[in-house]
């Protein structure tokens, strides 16, 4: 029920009345005339009927001229015959009059979401700890693969030491740069350790961002995490994926021979493309010495270095890196396809189809490499790679014991010779 309000002027004049008619209780009347009062208040019938105008938005646009969900899911479709599966597929998207031709995620590319128990075990203890994943930071495709488990044991996990902020810019990366990245954090090697025992893991890859802003490079601290986890967990076995230190081999030496049992540094490209992919302070033949370095400081240790394409590399590029890596004695490559993390890093050249992996994994065997890891979703740390490096670093451990026995057996035969007993 509404009842009609005493009309006022405003200042300049003009009558004015509020389309809201409100009752309130009075103790004295406003005019001379008494106002009949009421214990609640409600509104007037007089409602204005028309809306204010608002803006149209265009962020519908920009959803519409954006990959779709189902480019970034897998699904359940029947396996394609190759010759249809491989042949990139392209979209218009967009509103009438603005559409644009986008290139379809091929089907080889697509990984399921992030969803399982062990994922979110992980990613609880990574954050209560503070500690940074490269999983994350680099945005893995695989990282519902590694981390998704039947149990923590049966999962991995790359550890990113040093922050998540590097000192260089890379224009493949996505990892957050500043010239100025936060202090290290001295307890990180602590808890480093003690979120690995708390996993069970029998085998591990710690890696780090760029730190050029340290006299060191950070490689005392890299080298102080790999023997606190050796102290907490002896039969873990410890990759670690490091920096180029600036060039400075005295540094690549202190953590080649803190306790590790894989020494890995990525060429990421070809020559010809480091100066357009890496940052200017790396560069193919620094990234050379560090492997050559790492080997020479502790002989028999296993280096692995990991190779991006489709970023307009050709064939005779590649094999050129193949003969240089082997050149060094580097162990282990792994190939990858590179994946655009943002618009404003480098655009895919092209996707290679899972055939040309396959064949770059034969050719790089037939070279004499121990491992070779190479499909459109391998990165440096695949986990395939790690389970075929842990198997071959236990065989060369058993095969050191099995050495050690008969040479012990040895002396006691000719000791026992020697005195006269049989």
């Amino acid at each position: 029920m509404a009842a009609t309000a005493t009309r006022h002027r405003c200042l300049n004049g003009h009558p004015w009345s509020s389309p809201f008619k409100v009752f309130l209780p009075y103790a004295t009347s406003w005019t001379s005339t008494s106002i009949s009062t009421r214990s609640f208040a409600t509104t007037s019938d007089e409602l204005p009927t028309t809306k204010p105008r608002i803006r149209t938005t265009t962020f519908a646009d920009k959803l519409n001229n954006g990959p779709a969900f189902s480019d970034f899911v897998s699904g359940n479709e029947p396996p394609l015959d190759p010759s249809e599966a491989y042949a990139l597929k392209t979209a218009l998207v967009g509103p009438e009059g603005k559409k644009k031709v986008i290139t379809r995620l091929p089907p080889w590319l697509k990984t399921p979401i992030p969803d399982s128990s062990s994922y979110k075990k992980i990613k609880n203890d990574l954050r209560g700890l503070n500690l940074h994943t490269v999983c994350e930071e680099a945005r893995c495709p695989n990282i519902s693969d590694c981390w998704g488990g039947s149990s923590k044991s049966a999962a991995t996990a790359t550890i990113m030491l040093m922050g998540d902020t590097c000192t260089r810019g890379c224009r493949f990366c996505s990892v957050a740069t500043s010239k100025n990245p936060a202090p290290l954090d001295p307890h990180e090697p602590e808890h480093t350790a003690e979120a690995l025992s708390r996993w069970g893991l029998g085998y591990v890859v710690l890696t780090s961002v760029d730190r050029d802003d340290l006299a060191d490079g950070g490689a005392h601290h890299f080298a102080e995490t790999v023997r606190k986890i050796k102290s907490k967990a002896p039969a873990i076995l410890v990759e670690c994926l490091t920096s180029d230190y600036a060039g400075d081999l005295e540094m690549v030496k202190v953590v080649a021979t803190s306790g590790l049992d894989v020494y890995a540094h990525n060429i990421e490209t070809v020559e010809a493309l480091t100066p357009q992919v890496r940052d200017r302070r790396a560069s193919f033949r620094q990234s050379l010495s560090v492997l050559k370095a790492a080997k020479e400081a502790k002989p028999g240790l296993i280096t692995k270095t990991s190779i991006m394409l489709g970023l307009g590399e050709t064939e005779e590029q590649i094999w050129a890196a193949l003969r240089e890596l082997r050149a060094v004695d580097v162990d282990v490559v792994t190939f990858g396809q590179y994946m655009r993390p943002t618009k404003r890093h480098m655009p895919v050249h092209d996707y290679v189809t899972p055939d040309v992996f396959e064949q770059w994994r034969v050719r790089s065997l037939e070279m004499g490499f121990l491992y070779v890891a190479s499909g459109p979703l391998v990165r440096s740390s695949y986990k395939a790679g790690e389970a075929f490096i842990e198997n071959v670093l236990k065989k060369r451990r058993a095969g050191r014991a099995e050495t050690a026995s008969a040479d012990i057996a040895g002396e006691i035969r000719a000791t026992a010779l020697g005195s006269g007993k049989t």
